[in-house]
This record gives C-alpha cells, sequence and structure tokens, in this order.
C-alpha cells in the first residue's frame, strides 16, 4: 500500500528524535541499497557558514540557463518540504516525495541504527536526482562538511563561501577547527573556491587542499567583485571579466556571494562545461533565494531575512543602517536557543523604534520572556506576540504605510511568518 504524502512526512519528521549524527556510513549504506544514484550526475558541493545556499541556487540557475537539466538540494525548507529538491526551478511534486520516501525507507531498513532526518532526506535527494536524469545537480550541506551526509558525493567543484563560530558542541570552539571540519568537502584533485577571510581559516583551507592537490582559489585574491554605482557590478576573475552584471538578492554579501558563483562558472569552464557568458549573465539575474532580504509588501514595507546567525545578523543590521529609516523601522524577531542571542539582539534592535518577540514552532526556540528580558537592554520599546503569525498580522494592521517591518532570527520564524503574509498580501512568489 502507498503511503501519503503527509503520512511520509509525519514518518520522516519523527525521525528528528533521534538528533543528529555526524557520519557518512548510514547514507552510504542507504545509496548503496538504492544503486549508487549519486553516480549518474555531476555535482557541485557548497558549504560555509552563510550564503551557501544563495551561491548553490545562483548555480544550478546558471546551469538551468545554459541548457542543462539541474538539480539543487538544500535546506531547511521555509514552508514545504519540497523547497529542499529541485529540477530547473521546479519543486519536487507530492507523489515523487513518496516515491523516494517509499525507495529510501527499504534502502534504510537494517543496520545498527535509523537514519536520521537530515539523512533520510539528502539520501531522498539523490535518488530523486539520479531518477530524474539530471545533468548536474548543486548540493548545499546541512552542517559542517567533513561528517556532514551530502558528503557522500564525489564533486567536480567544492566551494567554501565563509567560516564563523556556529554549531560549536559539533564542529569546534575555533574557526580553525570549524575551517577543519567545512574544509572536509575537499576532494583529491578537485578545485576550490573560498570567500573565508581569516587567516586561520585559510591556512587550514589551504593545508587540507595541499594534502589533496586541490587547487583552491581565494575571493579577493583570485577573483573579486566590484559594485557599481548605477547598482550593476562588475567581476573580475582567473579567465574572464563581466561588467554590468546584476542581482535580484538585496545587499552587498550578495553580490560576494555571486562571485563564487562566478567563479565556479570558471572552474567549469576550464573543465570544458562551456557556460557562455550571457548564459551566466542570465541565470544570476534569473536567481531568487527566498528570506534572505525578500521584500513581500511594500506598504507597509515588509522584509524577511533568516539572519539565523551572527554573521548574517550582523549583515541584516548593516543592510538596515544603510537602507531603513530606524524611527520607522520594527522588528518581529525569534531566535533559537543554539544561537548567540544576545550578540544577535544587540546587532539588530538598534536600528529599530520598536520590537516585537516571537517564537516559532519548535522545540528550539527560545522563550520569548528570555528574549524579552536581553532586548530591553537595547530598546525600550520592546513586546511579546508569541504566535507568529499573530505577531506579524497585528503588526502589519498597525503600520502606517511609510513603515518598514523586518522579520527575522530564524528561518523558522520566516518560514511561519511567510503564509501569514501571503494572507494578507493575496499571494507570494514561491517559496523556492
Amino acid at each position: 500500500m502507498t503511503a501519503s504524502y503527509d503520512a511520509c512526512l509525519k514518518e520522516m519528521y519523527a525521525l528528528r528524535r533521534f538528533g543528529i549524527k555526524l557520519g557518512l556510513s548510514k547514507t552510504r549504506s542507504i545509496l548503496k541499497n538504492l544503486g549508487d544514484p549519486q553516480g549518474r550526475f555531476s555535482a557541485i558541493h557548497v558549504a560555509g557558514t552563510n550564503g551557501k545556499g544563495s551561491i548553490a541556487s545562483c548555480l544550478a540557475s546558471i546551469l538551468r540557463a545554459a541548457g542543462f537539466r539541474a538539480g539543487l538540494y538544500t535546506s531547511p525548507h521555509l514552508v514545504r518540504f519540497n523547497e529542499r529538491m529541485v529540477i530547473n526551478g521546479r519543486q519536487i511534486s507530492d507523489p515523487d516525495v513518496v516515491r523516494a520516501y517509499e525507495a529510501v525507507r527499504q534502502a534504510a531498513r537494517g543496520g545498527d541504527r535509523e537514519p536520521t532526518f537530515f539523512e533520510f532526506a539528502t539520501a531522498m535527494a539523490l535518488f530523486y536526482f539520479g531518477e530524474k536524469d539530471v545533468d548536474w545537480a548543486v548540493i548545499e550541506t546541512g552542517m559542517g562538511g567533513r561528517l556532514d551526509a551530502t558528503n557522500v558525493i564525489e564533486p567536480e567543484l567544492s566551494i567554501i563561501s565563509n567560516i564563523s563560530l556556529e554549531h560549536r558542541e559539533y564542529l569546534g570552539n575555533s574557526i580553525a577547527e570549524i575551517a577543519g571540519e567545512k574544509g572536509g568537502i575537499i576532494k583529491p584533485s578537485v578545485p576550490v573556491l573560498t570567500g573565508a577571510g581569516q587567516k586561520s581559516a585559510l591556512a587550514v583551507l589551504k593545508s587540507v587542499a595541499e594534502k589533496k592537490s586541490a587547487p583552491l582559489f581565494k575571493m579577493g585574491t583570485d577573483f573579486r567583485v566590484r559594485k557599481q554605482p548605477d547598482g550593476t557590478f562588475s567581476y573580475y576573475g582567473m579567465d574572464s571579466r563581466l561588467r554590468g552584471l546584476s542581482t535580484p538578492l538585496p545587499g552587498s554579501h550578495q553580490v560576494e556571494n555571486a562571485a563564487l558563483a562566478l567563479a565556479g562558472c570558471e572552474m567549469l569552464n576550464r573543465r570544458g562545461l562551456g557556460l557562455s557568458g550571457e548564459a551566466i549573465r542570465r541565470g544570476v539575474a534569473e536567481n531568487r533565494w527566498p528570506g534572505r532580504l525578500e521584500v513581500v509588501l511594500k506598504k507597509p514595507l515588509v522584509i524577511l531575512d533568516g539572519a539565523h546567525n551572527l554573521m548574517a545578523a550582523r549583515k541584516l543590521g548593516k543592510f538596515m543602517a544603510g537602507n531603513l529609516d530606524p524611527e520607522k523601522t520594527v522588528l518581529i524577531i525569534g531566535v533559537l536557543d543554539d544561537k548567540p542571542y544576545a550578540s544577535i539582539l544587540k546587532s539588530l534592535l538598534p536600528r529599530c523604534a520598536r520590537a516585537v518577540i516571537t517564537q516559532a514552532k519548535t522545540g528550539r526556540a527560545i522563550d520569548p520572556e528570555i528574549l524579552l528580558k536581553e532586548a530591553k537592554k537595547n530598546l525600550p520599546n520592546v513586546s511579546v506576540i508569541p504566535d507568529v503569525k499573530e505577531a506579524v498580522i497585528r503588526t502589519v494592521k498597525e503600520a502606517g504605510a511609510d513603515q518598514a517591518i523586518c522579520v527575522a532570527g530564524s528561518l523558522y520564524v520566516v518560514g511561519e511568518a511567510r503564509p501569514a503574509l501571503t494572507d494578507l498580501a493575496g499571494s507570494l512568489p514561491p517559496s523556492v
């Protein structure tokens, strides 16, 4: 009997009780039983603290514009599980979710333990891409890299966006240790690109790359970008220069993310892929990545940005300082319990006149009262509306047409806010 879509997801989400288990053996075992579908397509592997999803989606967009059948695997999803697996801009269908789920469930039987949620989802994505005969798949890591379930692939290119302190209980307590974990995606003789800037991180990545004879290319040294006054940007690479490029993703950091994707195209062209300047330009311009400085309403202005860790919060704070009037800005924020919430609040609260503390429907969310106590150290006008949907709807309805509302602090919060805003706006673009 074929399971229903809802039943499949219920069973998958139940796997979260097994928590996070870093290691590759379970995923490899499942894929072996599936006939190793990850060997049926070429892959690009993207790791890093921030920006890896934007880079991955940009590369998939460029490959699609160049005429390739391109898969994209990212996490987490904002609204629907299907967002995690995309081919040529289209999310996996509900029936395909069921088919992939049933295939992986059969392949996962036996062994020393049950797969975790992420291991199961990763195996589903690789099975799906193999089944649908993609030419390329751009695969984003979940956490770290070396022991991340996605590290079973043998990519044509590895990208490590940047590195900051995160997930210390799993990845280490220093930039160097975390760089070592993320550098675990580097494969023998496979080129690797990085936007990491810290000396300690670069030293580790250089050492790993040298041991594996993998050519390493650094943003700012081997390739760079420059923003132009008209809002476009120019790319100066190893083999090419492109001017007048534009990305719909706001924020200066998105230009840096695009630079890593463009350098990736150069590496692929060195391997004979033949990505044209026209396809690259169009792919960058058509890239969409919801929930990251995404404008979903204009009067009042409503912006969704996950800003789910300190580096992302600082980038959001920089954007708010340069683009929003602090006297007319309201922040709706909820944070997860493994994040440095005091520093995140300090990065964002000075950029607004008022804040609303909320809480996503996940066991990892920080109690709003804890956030409220900390927030009041930075901003007097703070209130609590625990339910995300209620917080968004009430704040938008109370706002004047000239005000700005920023929803941030967690992709879980953004994921709950988006449907609420759909109700208000009538419709929003797809969440992928």
